[in-house]
């Protein structure tokens, strides 16, 4: 039964193959014919007739050829676009980290110019600060200043009242000791002991 099988599978892919191209094309000249090499797998995805021929050494060479080169050129196709892909991943890292290292500098550059700003505002209140307390200090001498030549103005006049009081006495009792003995001026003269005889009450003066 097997046998029976495999001859009628040959007979029919002997009338679907044949060495004459008029053979085939008598069938049904609407139909398209198709040369396959009936050395190798026969395929018929047009469906089309198939015309079975013998294929030369060289024309088998050539084939061969082309079917290298074709794999060779989809190998090189293909090693192409995975350095190509490879390429435009490591660009595209690249491109990355190139940004991510700009916005870095960029925060960097950002803090550093918020410091320095922060630095300046604080030289700024400090120069401040030490103006003011240096004017505050400079009122203060000032003021210090004022108040000792107050008390040294004051206690110089004291001086010169109490010299001058010195003097008037000491001139009163030369008058008396000069013309006290003079009848005209018996009666000043003994005023003038009396008023030199009285306890003064000297007031000190202030310390400078």
């Amino acid at each position: 039964m097997n046998k029976n099988i495999t001859v009628v599978l040959l007979l029919v892919l002997a009338a679907g193959c044949s060495t004459n191209p008029q053979d085939g094309a008598s069938m049904d000249p609407t139909r398209k014919v198709i040369e396959r090499d009936c050395t190798r797998q026969i395929d018929n995805p047009e469906g089309g007739l198939l015309l079975c021929r013998e294929v030369t050494e060289a024309e088998r060479r050539a084939r061969i050829a082309e079917e290298e080169r074709q794999a060779r050129a989809r190998k090189e196709a293909e090693e192409r676009a995975a350095r190509e892909r490879l390429e435009r991943e490591r660009a595209e890292q690249l491109a990355r980290e190139e940004a991510a290292r700009k916005a870095r500098a960029a925060e960097e550059e950002r803090l550093a110019a918020e410091r320095r700003r922060l630095e300046a505002e604080a030289a700024r209140k400090a120069q401040v600060e030490r103006e003011r307390q240096e004017r505050q200090e400079a009122e203060a001498r000032a003021r210090q200043r004022a108040e000792q030549e107050a008390r040294e103005a004051a206690e110089r006049e004291c001086r010169r009242l109490e010299q001058e009081r010195s003097d008037g006495r000491a001139l009163l009792a030369n008058f008396v000791a000069t013309y006290g003995k003079v009848d005209e001026f018996n009666v000043i003269a003994g005023q003038i002991t009396a008023f030199l005889d009285k306890a003064r009450k000297v007031k000190p003066c202030p310390p400078a």
